[in-house]
């Protein structure tokens, strides 16, 4: 086991093209991003869109999230019911994508949404407290 703290890097607006790219491909803008977007929406009708940072792990990791400073109202269809920021609910919402997309038929894109899953939840294991997260997603 990596024994290593994760840490989180926010990519700057004009890096973000290229790193989407590097990481995603042309998957980012045609399934990925919109999913993270639909999954948001779904679960909080908080959330009426803005402006979201992106953030890379030092696993190799990605993430991205609203970058708002109100806590959303999330309610998952496993049950769970709970208050989020804006960080908590967009790593809710990438891990829900990124476990979704990791069934699909298109060709890469359920590999590297495998792989971004457990890269993104080593980084949320190593938070203070992933519980809530851990729940919504479970």
């Amino acid at each position: 086991m990596n024994s290593s703290i994760i840490a989180r890097e926010l990519v700057p607006e004009h890096f973000r093209t290229g790193v989407t790219a590097k990481l995603f491909g042309i998957h980012f803008p045609l399934y990925l991003e919109p999913s993270i977007f639909q999954l948001t929406s779904n679960l909080s009708s908080d959330y009426n869109g803005g402006y979201w940072n992106f953030y890379q792990l030092s696993n190799n990791g990605f993430y991205m999230a609203p970058a708002a400073d109100e806590l959303f109202k999330v309610e998952a269809e496993n049950g769970f019911s709970g208050l989020m920021t804006g960080d908590e609910l967009g790593i809710t919402a990438c891990l829900y994508a990124f476990s979704h997309l990791s069934f699909s038929k298109i060709n890469g894109l359920s590999d590297i949404c495998g792989v971004h899953f457990h890269l993104l939840r080593e980084y949320l294991l190593q938070q203070d407290n992933p519980g809530k997260i851990l729940r919504a997603i479970d």
